[in-house]
Protein backbone atom coordinates (compact mmCIF):
# COMPACT_ATOMS: atom_id res chain seq x y z
CA UNK A 1 0.00 0.00 0.00
CA UNK A 2 1.30 3.44 -0.90
CA UNK A 3 2.08 5.87 1.91
CA UNK A 4 -0.56 8.36 0.76
CA UNK A 5 -3.19 5.61 0.73
CA UNK A 6 -2.16 4.62 4.26
CA UNK A 7 -2.57 8.24 5.34
CA UNK A 8 -5.95 8.58 3.64
CA UNK A 9 -7.21 5.38 5.27
CA UNK A 10 -6.05 6.54 8.72
CA UNK A 11 -8.15 9.72 8.52
CA UNK A 12 -11.24 9.72 10.79
CA UNK A 13 -13.39 10.73 7.80
CA UNK A 14 -11.80 8.29 5.35
CA UNK A 15 -13.74 7.13 2.32
CA UNK A 16 -12.40 3.59 2.47
CA UNK A 17 -14.09 2.57 -0.77
CA UNK A 18 -12.27 5.27 -2.71
CA UNK A 19 -8.96 5.57 -0.87
CA UNK A 20 -7.05 3.71 -3.60
CA UNK A 21 -8.59 5.90 -6.33
CA UNK A 22 -7.79 9.04 -4.33
CA UNK A 23 -4.21 7.84 -3.77
CA UNK A 24 -3.74 7.14 -7.48
CA UNK A 25 -5.02 10.61 -8.38
CA UNK A 26 -2.90 12.29 -5.71
CA UNK A 27 0.23 10.55 -7.00
CA UNK A 28 -0.60 11.50 -10.60
CA UNK A 29 -1.28 15.11 -9.58
CA UNK A 30 1.99 15.40 -7.65
CA UNK A 31 3.99 13.96 -10.52
CA UNK A 32 2.24 16.10 -13.12
CA UNK A 33 2.80 19.27 -11.11
CA UNK A 34 6.52 18.57 -10.82
CA UNK A 35 6.94 17.46 -14.44
CA UNK A 36 5.11 20.56 -15.71
CA UNK A 37 7.30 22.82 -13.58
CA UNK A 38 10.41 21.06 -14.85
CA UNK A 39 9.22 21.28 -18.46
CA UNK A 40 8.61 25.02 -18.11
CA UNK A 41 12.12 25.42 -16.75
CA UNK A 42 13.57 23.29 -19.57
CA UNK A 43 11.68 25.40 -22.12
CA UNK A 44 13.25 28.51 -20.60
CA UNK A 45 16.63 26.90 -21.22
CA UNK A 46 15.84 26.46 -24.92
CA UNK A 47 17.18 29.92 -25.75
CA UNK A 48 17.10 29.37 -29.53
CA UNK A 49 13.39 28.48 -29.45
CA UNK A 50 12.20 30.52 -26.48
CA UNK A 51 9.81 32.73 -28.46
CA UNK A 52 8.02 29.64 -29.82
CA UNK A 53 7.73 28.12 -26.35
CA UNK A 54 6.03 30.98 -24.52
CA UNK A 55 2.56 29.41 -24.65
CA UNK A 56 4.02 26.06 -23.62
CA UNK A 57 5.74 27.62 -20.61
CA UNK A 58 2.54 29.39 -19.59
CA UNK A 59 0.41 26.25 -19.88
CA UNK A 60 3.05 24.20 -18.03
CA UNK A 61 2.95 26.61 -15.11
CA UNK A 62 -0.86 26.83 -15.15
CA UNK A 63 -1.17 23.04 -15.20
CA UNK A 64 1.34 22.68 -12.35
CA UNK A 65 -0.63 25.15 -10.22
CA UNK A 66 -3.99 23.54 -10.99
CA UNK A 67 -2.61 20.06 -10.21
CA UNK A 68 -1.19 21.21 -6.89
CA UNK A 69 -4.44 22.95 -5.93
CA UNK A 70 -6.48 19.92 -6.94
CA UNK A 71 -4.29 17.66 -4.80
CA UNK A 72 -4.70 19.93 -1.78
CA UNK A 73 -8.50 19.79 -2.11
CA UNK A 74 -8.62 16.02 -2.56
CA UNK A 75 -6.34 15.23 0.38
CA UNK A 76 -8.59 17.16 2.78
CA UNK A 77 -11.31 14.75 3.83
CA UNK A 78 -13.09 16.73 6.53
CA UNK A 79 -16.27 18.25 5.11
CA UNK A 80 -14.89 19.14 1.69
CA UNK A 81 -17.94 19.63 -0.54
CA UNK A 82 -17.99 16.93 -3.20
CA UNK A 83 -19.23 19.42 -5.78
CA UNK A 84 -16.08 21.51 -5.18
CA UNK A 85 -13.86 18.47 -5.75
CA UNK A 86 -15.93 17.62 -8.82
CA UNK A 87 -15.49 21.12 -10.28
CA UNK A 88 -11.79 21.23 -9.46
CA UNK A 89 -11.22 17.85 -11.12
CA UNK A 90 -12.93 19.19 -14.26
CA UNK A 91 -10.61 22.22 -14.19
CA UNK A 92 -7.62 19.93 -13.78
CA UNK A 93 -8.68 17.72 -16.69
CA UNK A 94 -8.86 20.83 -18.87
CA UNK A 95 -5.49 22.17 -17.69
CA UNK A 96 -3.85 18.80 -18.37
CA UNK A 97 -5.47 18.57 -21.79
CA UNK A 98 -4.37 22.05 -22.84
CA UNK A 99 -0.84 21.50 -21.57
CA UNK A 100 -0.51 18.08 -23.21
CA UNK A 101 -1.86 19.39 -26.52
CA UNK A 102 0.67 22.22 -26.53
CA UNK A 103 3.60 20.06 -25.41
CA UNK A 104 2.81 17.53 -28.15
CA UNK A 105 3.40 20.24 -30.76
CA UNK A 106 7.01 20.51 -29.51
CA UNK A 107 7.62 16.86 -28.64
CA UNK A 108 9.56 16.03 -31.80
CA UNK A 109 12.11 18.76 -31.02
CA UNK A 110 12.14 18.70 -27.22
CA UNK A 111 12.08 15.43 -25.28
CA UNK A 112 11.03 17.27 -22.11
CA UNK A 113 7.81 18.28 -23.89
CA UNK A 114 7.16 14.66 -24.90
CA UNK A 115 7.59 13.51 -21.29
CA UNK A 116 5.37 16.33 -20.05
CA UNK A 117 2.62 15.55 -22.57
CA UNK A 118 2.61 11.87 -21.54
CA UNK A 119 2.47 12.80 -17.86
CA UNK A 120 -0.37 15.26 -18.41
CA UNK A 121 -2.36 12.64 -20.34
CA UNK A 122 -1.90 10.15 -17.50
CA UNK A 123 -3.01 12.72 -14.92
CA UNK A 124 -6.00 13.64 -17.09
CA UNK A 125 -6.93 9.94 -17.27
CA UNK A 126 -6.70 9.49 -13.48
CA UNK A 127 -8.77 12.65 -12.84
CA UNK A 128 -11.41 11.46 -15.30
CA UNK A 129 -11.51 8.10 -13.55
CA UNK A 130 -12.09 9.76 -10.17
CA UNK A 131 -14.75 12.00 -11.72
CA UNK A 132 -16.52 8.84 -12.84
CA UNK A 133 -16.29 7.39 -9.35
CA UNK A 134 -17.65 10.56 -7.77
CA UNK A 135 -20.42 10.97 -10.36
CA UNK A 136 -21.47 7.36 -9.89
CA UNK A 137 -22.09 8.13 -6.23
CA UNK A 138 -24.59 10.86 -7.06
CA UNK A 139 -22.55 14.03 -6.52
CA UNK A 140 -24.13 15.70 -9.51
CA UNK A 141 -27.58 15.27 -8.00
CA UNK A 142 -26.32 16.39 -4.59
CA UNK A 143 -26.34 20.05 -5.61
CA UNK A 144 -28.57 20.13 -8.68
CA UNK A 145 -29.63 23.64 -7.61
CA UNK A 146 -26.08 24.96 -8.13
CA UNK A 147 -25.53 25.99 -11.75
CA UNK A 148 -22.56 27.81 -13.31
CA UNK A 149 -24.87 30.73 -14.07
CA UNK A 150 -25.36 31.23 -10.32
CA UNK A 151 -21.77 32.45 -10.00
CA UNK A 152 -21.08 36.17 -10.21
CA UNK A 153 -19.45 37.26 -13.48
CA UNK A 154 -15.68 37.42 -13.46
CA UNK A 155 -14.23 40.89 -13.85
CA UNK A 156 -11.01 41.47 -15.71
Amino acid sequence: MKMIETMLRSHPHADLQRSEAYADVLNALALCGQICTSCADACLGETEHLANLRRCIRLNLDCADVCQTTARLIVRQTETPNELIHSQLHACVLACQLCADECETHASMHDHCRVCAETCRHCQERCNFLLGEISASGVEEERADLRPTDSPPLSR
